[in-house]
């Protein structure tokens, strides 16, 4: 058997097992990089994040081409070519995973195709994807190894109507009916991209709305408008069971105004995701693994084990791949011997749905919960001329301040290109920025962005578009 010698091996080639690999590589290490999927860059490049943001794209275009109409722009029915659309998908996604792969060769690091299992903390074997078998001996090792859909056994009825994201994203056909089961992000954005496409969709959330995580005010308006795009969004509502049929998967649903039998032409199950931490060999270590299934860590990324580091999915939650990049950097970082430490207080969340949702620092619902003293400020984008010339007025910003200090502690942003803005809140609540800093820092008009700053603005004064009578 072949035996491989590294410094630092990282098993995973994600959006934190890539970066991490990288930034070792970069500091002098010998490294390599194990990864049994089909190229680098995980989940969230080859069946996540990219492939559904492309997907996305074209149902916003597809939208706009009917909301055009309004505005006196009239295009014919458009032509849907699925075999295009999928292969516009795989050439982003084939773009970047060879982009990934160049840079490791670059960096004269080695990429090993292989499922790697740990034998102790310093050793590893690798079932290789030619059919051979290594062993693996390291100094240290970053687990990198990502999450799963979850898919509960009462929806695992053995028939590929029934889907999860990954089977979502490879859009075999356009369903006429189509049941999402979940109404967080990837359920909405799926359903998103189904229904521009011309299903039927309907959504069955268990909880009282869409998106429990973020803030009301900023769901509301997303809210109203899927609800003009999908057939229906039933909240307080449970799926029974799933069965199986000729004429379609018949879904038994549980709540109030609905039948308690529906058929649908497939089903998409997004009720959540789970760390990859099983049938790794971690029990063959010091490291432990939580209840829930995800590694342990401290906010240096170690493990219980002196020897072995975890980031990103399999590390905790959030589960974003933003966050995974910023812990492979502080994991290397520490591991070479410099001050680092996973301490930031802004974790932006976007929902790439239109309008998109997009929020960080603190929401109101935790401001609240935690008995913070805070002024809440909004300004409606109704108000913003940039929101009134693009015909996108739904959209509200909503900017979260200490009282004592004027801090910023969180942001919160509805609307279109949500995602891009957010990141000026993440800036502000991570340099603890304060009401006039936002305020008195010229914003370039007319943009969306200004609405940050008018927001910022009825700390201290009247914005200048948006009158509040003084209490």
């Amino acid at each position: 058997m072949e035996t491989l010698q590294a410094e630092v091996v990282v098993l995973g080639a994600g959006p934190g097992g890539y970066p991490a690999a990288f930034e070792a590589a970069d500091k002098g290490k010998k490294v390599i990089l194990v990864s049994d999927d089909v190229a680098p860059g995980g989940v969230c490049l080859i069946r996540g994040c990219i492939p559904s943001k492309a997907l996305l794209h074209v149902a916003k275009l597809l939208n706009e081409a009917k909301e055009a109409k309004e505005w006196g722009v009239t295009f014919e029915p458009p032509q849907i070519d699925l075999d295009k659309l999928r292969g516009f998908k795989e050439k982003v996604v084939g773009q970047l995973t060879g982009g990934i792969s160049g840079l490791c060769k670059s960096r004269k690091m080695e990429l090993v195709e292989a499922r790697g299992s740990f034998l102790d903390s310093h050793t590893m074997q690798l079932a290789c994807k030619d059919g051979t078998t290594k062993r693996l001996n390291f100094e240290t090792a970053i687990v990198a190894t990502g999450s799963q859909p979850a898919m509960p056994p009462i929806f695992n009825i053995g028939d590929e109507r029934v889907m999860d994201s990954t089977g979502a994203l490879e859009l075999k056909d356009v369903p006429g009916r189509l049941l999402v089961i979940g109404g967080g992000y990837i359920g909405l954005e799926m359903g998103s991209v189904y229904a521009a496409l011309g299903s039927e969709v309907t959504v069955v959330e268990m909880t009282d709305g869409i998106l429990p995580g973020a803030d009301r005010d900023l769901v509301r308006p997303l809210q109203k408008r899927l609800e003009q795009q999908f057939h229906a969004i039933h909240l307080e509502t449970k799926v029974a069971s799933l069965k199986a049929t000729d004429a379609g998967i018949v879904a038994s649903l549980e709540g109030k105004d609905v039948e308690p039998e529906v058929t649908f032409d497939r089903v998409l199950v997004s009720v959540g995701r789970r760390p990859n931490a099983r049938d790794i060999g971690l029990e063959n270590t010091k490291v432990k693994v939580n209840e829930r299934g995800f590694i342990e860590v401290n906010n240096k990324q170690q493990t219980a084990d002196p020897a072995i580091y975890a980031i990103g999915d399999v590390a905790g939650e959030p589960m974003l791949a933003h966050k995974a990049t910023r812990e492979a950097k502080v994991a290397v970082d520490v591991l070479v011997g410099e001050p680092a430490a996973f301490d930031n207080i802004a974790i932006p969340a976007v929902v790439f749905t239109d309008p998109e949702l997009a929020w960080c620092g603190v929401t109101e619902a935790e401001a609240k919960q935690q008995k913070l003293d805070v002024t809440v400020v909004r300004f409606p984008w109704a108000a913003s001329g940039r929101a009134q010339s693009i015909g996108r007025t739904e959209g509200l910003t909503k900017l979260i301040f200490e009282n004592k200090t004027e801090r910023v502690l969180g942001v919160g942003i509805v609307g279109v290109g949500a995602g891009e803005m957010i990141a000026e809140g993440v800036l502000a609540v991570e340099t603890a920025a304060v009401a006039r800093d936002l305020a008195e820092s010229i914003h370039a008009h007319p943009t969306l962005s200004e609405t940050i700053m008018e927001s910022a603005e009825s700390m201290f004064a009247q914005a200048t578009h948006y009158y509040r009578p003084k209490k």
